[in-house]
């Protein structure tokens, strides 16, 4: 099950992005514990920090301050598998990317909406 990854859509329903985002990580960690995986890497997102400050930048001390239910759902599964690694010494890397992009992403996102806007200009090619 990939994970839920639209902030509009958490806040109309969140009980789906808590059980995908935190719930289906605590499954994927449990098998991957169970099938000797040597490192779980968390994918994450920026959104879990909240709203830029006024510094301008994330860092990796930057507290985590979600501000909808999609990233409260992000943060969770950042701070399990931060757990795992804490209760089980079970290595745990979480990278909190933005502008993830892959299969089925909503048009409305920023790649989707480059590529779409790029299709419109005639693409020219000399060799």
């Amino acid at each position: 099950m990939p994970p839920k990854s639209h902030v509009d859509r958490s806040i109309a329903d969140p009980q789906s992005f808590v059980r995908t985002n935190v719930l289906g990580t605590q499954v994927l960690l449990e098998a991957a514990q169970r099938q000797g995986v040597t490192r779980f890497i968390q994918i994450s997102t920026d959104e879990v920090y909240g709203t830029l400050g006024p510094e301008g930048l994330f860092t990796e001390t930057t507290p985590l301050e979600p501000n909808s239910p999609y990233s409260a759902s992000k943060a969770g599964a950042d701070l399990l598998a931060r757990a795992y690694f804490e209760t089980y010494g079970f290595p745990v890397i979480v990278t909190r990317c933005s502008n993830n992009y892959g299969p089925f992403q909503f048009p409305e996102r920023l790649i989707p909406t480059l590529i779409t806007q790029a299709s419109r200009f005639p693409y020219t090619a000399t060799a």
